[in-house]
């Protein structure tokens, strides 16, 4: 009875651990309602638009120009950026390239996906993919690990023949992730995630008097801020094992410990 009082109260413990995880395993994305984004974009990173992970957004353009958006990721999160460029009825042959940049401007490789793809004459419209890795709360200072912050892509035609400069083209963004779990937690965090800025000088009232503000490039950020992945299956694996090894040391001691009697000497021995 003792041990399955033990084994009821350890089975609680790990639903109680396994809840929480369970919470945390949807995706980072904060969509709107209508999930309807921007219907335009920048044309230099400190231009980018800005996007909301679950958003779609729209831009409409002439074929030869760079389109660039931005959109915030956590860490814990894997983010996959889906664009689709629809194209004119007369056209040549084109080249499409999806590009992903980190808040320090490191471009960022594609885990998987169709980075680039090329448009047959007449094509409507082509799609492009760019699967990234899984953002790391902390890194070496050496290495290009996707880190918590904004992130930027752009979208542009690469070898473009001179009858096709200029012509009307439309594209759609749409940017989304996965939460990947403790398989990719760290040890260590960023002490601030990577959100590019610019301090801009504010003209001094007086000679004896100057005052300063910061410009921020970018000012999305997950619903529960930054850093909001903490909590990991990390921590459910670890709850386990540890009720685990307890479970192995009561039945170790149980096995081992005997009736708890006296052995009795039978007579004339």
């Amino acid at each position: 009875m003792r041990i399955t009082r033990v084994l009821s109260g350890a089975l609680l413990a790990l639903g109680l651990a396994a809840g929480p995880a369970a919470a945390d395993s949807t995706p980072s994305a904060s969509p709107s309602e209508d999930g309807t984004g921007p219907t335009s974009a920048g044309t230099s990173f400190r231009t980018a638009t800005e996007v909301e992970q679950g958003q779609t957004a729209t831009a409409s353009a002439s074929t030869g120009d760079y389109l660039y958006w931005s959109f915030p990721a956590d860490s814990g999160g894997r983010p996959t950026v889906k664009a689709t460029v629809k194209l004119p009825d007369q056209h040549a042959s084109q080249t499409w390239q999806v590009d992903v940049y980190d808040g320090l401007r490191r471009r960022q490789a594609c885990q998987y996906g169709a980075q680039t793809r090329t448009a047959a004459e007449g094509t409507a419209s082509v799609e492009l993919t760019c699967v990234l890795r899984t953002v790391r709360a902390w890194s070496e200072p050496w290495a290009n690990d996707p880190l918590p912050g904004t992130y930027y892509v752009r979208l542009t035609a690469t070898g473009l023949k001179a009858s096709d400069l200029g012509l009307p083209m439309n594209a759609e963004l749409r940017v989304e992730s996965k939460h990947i779990g403790g398989s990719a937690a760290v040890d260590g965090s960023l002490a601030e995630p990577l959100i590019p800025g610019v301090a801009v000088q504010s003209a001094a009232q007086d000679e004896d008097e100057d005052s300063s503000a910061s410009a921020v490039l970018s000012s999305l950020e997950p619903d529960d801020g930054w850093a909001s992945g903490w909590w990991s299956d990390r921590w459910v694996w670890s709850g386990i094992g540890a009720v685990l090894a307890a479970l192995a040391g009561i039945g170790g001691y149980t096995l081992t410990r005997g009736s708890g009697r006296p052995r009795q000497v039978p007579p004339g021995a």
